[in-house]
């Protein structure tokens, strides 16, 4: 256990806690809890926004993908950048003027039904425990590697930590931990950026050729087909990429932590600069894992990957750069499980106990102590889940969140917005189709079953040949919605055109 790494890592938790404790003063109504009040400027919410989609899936999981799969690991840089055009495009002004809280209030301001609410909340809390493994997953096996603790006592000490820091700060603590930790990220990721770069006389040209003979894939490492050897397997992993972020709970919950639908966009654009600086440097870090860690180190340290960037700064930087790396990538991990936590407790108390069960009527300490108490039991459920997913690579494990989100999610957030027709009963055929699909194709994938040991979740050959099934779950979303809209004649026209105008203005009070 060296002393370096255990001096970063109290420090780091240490301006956490500080943060959680100066925020949970302010963090007395149901508004500070879910969104801070609203009031983080465009700047600050575009480091939160980045902090939050900076995971242990594109720091951990993307440098170990691209150091053992080259150009099919980059995939995953690609489709979570292009993804955030999407979301600046098409959700984050809408999403913002209409909701308030959560992603079920944007639906319920067209469709007033109790059934949608509970659909919307059921959808963003599955998606919560997906990426919450996926996080957990990653911190098992980063503290596990530094301290030589059990795997399991690893999870368990960050799904506490995290759990604190929802319980007593909500908003306002997550917000601030995101963005301390989106620049110690982005500090970290130059750093070793630069020393890779230094390795090859700061020559990119150099080094792709180099990595030519680095790995045991030849030259083809710098070609796709490694790990995704059918074209419509990468076709489908795309999509669920592309697609997915408009969906997540997490990410759409930020826009309810600004004021207005100007202030969101600039969050969007800011985020999408850091996302997008950051994503291009996983080149760097995956080439250098694969040059100068090797990939055997890296299989025998963790069979998915997922240790390839600090074991890299430890072959660059010695100790002090790897305890730096590690502590940034355990803050990443408490800052992104923490905003899970959060839009997973705001789905239930907000949306199931404060909307349906009751009634619009709770009171805030009611709708408070919900939230906490739902923190909790997602806490709780994730950790036992990440216990038994040890050996899968954390970047995948998110885009199978990503996929769920894109089939579930999406198709009814741009109907709900853009189709005039659509109506309850397409709002509920929408996610509920898009969500089982996705559920029962991922069961039945290769990404579950293998008819190798030890390589999947379960031993046998798979039922559906897909990794990732979004090429098939994101259009039956879609189907779901357009078939169910079509079976019932219910309409509001005079509803649609009054969400149309709050959609595109944020109501008459901006006009």
């Amino acid at each position: 256990m060296n002393p370096t790494v255990i001096i970063m890592f109290l420090v780091i938790v240490g301006m956490t806690l500080v943060v959680t404790y100066f925020a949970a003063g302010k963090t007395n109504t149901t508004s500070e809890f879910y969104t801070a009040g609203g009031g983080l400027t465009g700047w600050q919410n575009g480091l939160a926004i980045a902090g939050d989609y900076l995971s242990a899936a594109s720091f951990l999981g993307i440098a170990g993908a691209i150091a053992l799969y080259g150009f099919d690991g980059f995939l995953f840089s690609i489709g979570y950048l292009v993804a955030y055009l999407v979301v600046l495009f098409i959700v984050a002004e809408p999403l913002r003027n209409l909701g308030k809280y959560t992603l079920a209030d944007m639906i319920n301001s067209r469709f007033n039904a109790k059934k949608v609410r509970a659909g919307a909340a059921i959808s963003s809390i599955t998606i919560v425990i997906f990426y919450m493994i996926a996080q957990l997953v990653g911190a098992g096996a980063l503290i596990q590697l530094l301290f030589g603790i059990p795997y399991w006592v690893a999870v368990l000490l960050v799904g506490i930590m995290m759990t604190v820091y929802v319980l007593f700060g909500g908003m306002t603590a997550t917000s601030w931990v995101q963005i301390i930790k989106a620049v110690l990220l982005m500090t970290g990721t130059v750093i070793i950026s630069f020393l890779v770069l230094k390795e090859f006389n700061f020559n990119i040209f150099e080094m792709f050729t180099s990595m030519k003979t680095a790995t045991p894939h030849g030259a083809d490492y710098l070609n796709p087909g490694i790990k995704y050897t059918m074209p419509l397997d990468t076709l489908s992993l795309m999509i669920a990429l592309v697609l997915g972020t408009a969906g997540l709970p997490h990410i759409l919950m930020r826009f309810f932590t600004v004021r207005d639908a100007k202030t969101a966009r600039s969050s969007v654009m800011w985020a999408t600069w850091i996302v997008g600086i950051f994503y291009v440097m996983t080149i760097f870090l995956g080439f250098g894992a694969a040059k100068f860690v090797g990939q055997e180190l890296i299989l025998s340290t963790n069979p998915a990957g997922n240790m390839a960037a600090p074991l890299l700064a430890q072959a660059l930087g010695g100790d002090l750069l790897m305890s730096f790396v590690s502590a940034v990538a355990f803050a990443t991990i408490l800052a992104v499980v923490a905003g899970l936590v959060l839009s997973g407790a705001s789905a239930f108390a907000h949306d199931i106990y404060g909307q349906i069960i009751k009634k619009g009527k709770a009171t805030d300490r009611q709708q408070m102590l919900a939230a906490r108490y739902a923190s909790i039991g997602v806490a709780v459920f994730s950790i036992i889940l990440a216990l038994f997913a040890q050996n899968l690579n954390v970047a995948f494990l998110v885009s199978l969140a990503f996929c769920i989100a894109a089939s579930a999610n999406l198709p009814v957030i741009i109907y709900t917005i853009y189709w005039k027709k659509f109506n309850t009963t397409g709002a509920i055929a929408s996610m509920a189709t898009g969500l089982i699909s996705a559920l029962v194709l991922v069961s039945i994938s290769p990404s579950v079953m293998n008819p190798v040991e030890g390589v999947a979740i379960i031993t046998g050959n798979p039922i559906f040949p897909l990794t990732n099934p979004a090429l098939v779950s994101v259009p039956l979303g879609f189907i779901g919605g357009w078939i169910g809209t079509l079976l019932s004649k219910e309409s509001d026209d005079k509803k649609y055109a009054e969400v149309k105008v709050k959609a595109n203005t944020g109501g008459f009070r901006q006009l």
